[in-house]
C-alpha cells in the first residue's frame, strides 16, 4: 500500500523503487509464481510506464503475461489487465494498428468473462474507439464513442471521469 500511495501522491520514481524492493522480498518469501508476486511484477511494469518508459513497460508486461496465463489462467482479471496494458503500451510506442488489434481481441474475451457492463469492458471499448481515431478513422471513432457514452452514463454515472472524457 505504501508503494501504491507513494505513486498516487505524485512520487512515481519512488513508487517504482518501492515496488522493485518489494518484488525481491515476495519472490524470496512467496516464490516467483505466487499471485502476489505476479501482481507486484504488474505494478512494476505499470509504474515503469507511468514514469515515461513505455517501451520498457511493454517489455515487462510481455514477460509477465505467459507467467500469469500459466499460473492464474487466461481468464483471470490480472491476466486480462496485463493484456490491456500491453495493448495500451503498444499504441503508446507508436503502433496504433497493433494496439487496436490487441484491444479488439481483448474485448471479446472480456465480454465472455466479465460481461458487457463491467467497467474494464467499458475501458476497453473506449480504447478501441481511441485507437481507431489514432489510426486515422475519425468517423468510426466518433461512432464508437457515441455508442459507448450511454453505457458509461448508465453504469458509471454521468459525472464519472471516464464518462466525462468520452463526452
Amino acid at each position: 500500500h505504501i508503494a501504491r500511495f507513494t505513486g498516487q501522491c505524485g512520487d512515481l520514481p519512488g513508487a517504482l523503487h518501492l515496488f522493485r524492493s518489494l518484488l525481491s522480498d515476495r519472490e524470496r518469501v512467496l516464490g516467483a509464481d505466487h499471485p502476489d508476486t505476479l501482481e507486484t511484477r504488474a505494478d512494476i511494469a505499470t509504474w515503469t510506464g507511468e514514469c515515461g518508459d513505455a517501451k520498457e513497460a511493454l517489455r515487462l508486461f510481455k514477460m509477465l503475461w505467459p507467467d500469469q496465463e500459466r499460473v492464474l489462467g487466461p481468464d483471470h482479471p490480472g491476466t486480462l489487465s496485463t493484456r490491456s496494458n500491453m495493448a495500451y503500451r503498444t499504441g503508446e510506442c507508436g503502433d496504433a494498428n497493433e494496439a487496436l488489434r490487441l484491444f479488439t481481441a481483448l474485448c471479446s474475451d472480456q465480454e465472455r468473462v466479465l460481461g458487457l457492463d463491467h467497467p474494464d469492458m467499458l475501458a476497453t471499448r473506449s480504447n478501441i474507439a481511441y485507437w481507431t481515431g489514432k489510426e486515422g478513422n475519425n468517423q468510426e471513432a466518433l461512432r464508437l464513442f457515441k455508442m459507448l457514452l450511454p453505457d458509461q452514463e448508465r453504469i458509471l454515472g454521468p459525472d464519472h471521469p471516464d464518462t466525462r472524457i468520452t463526452r
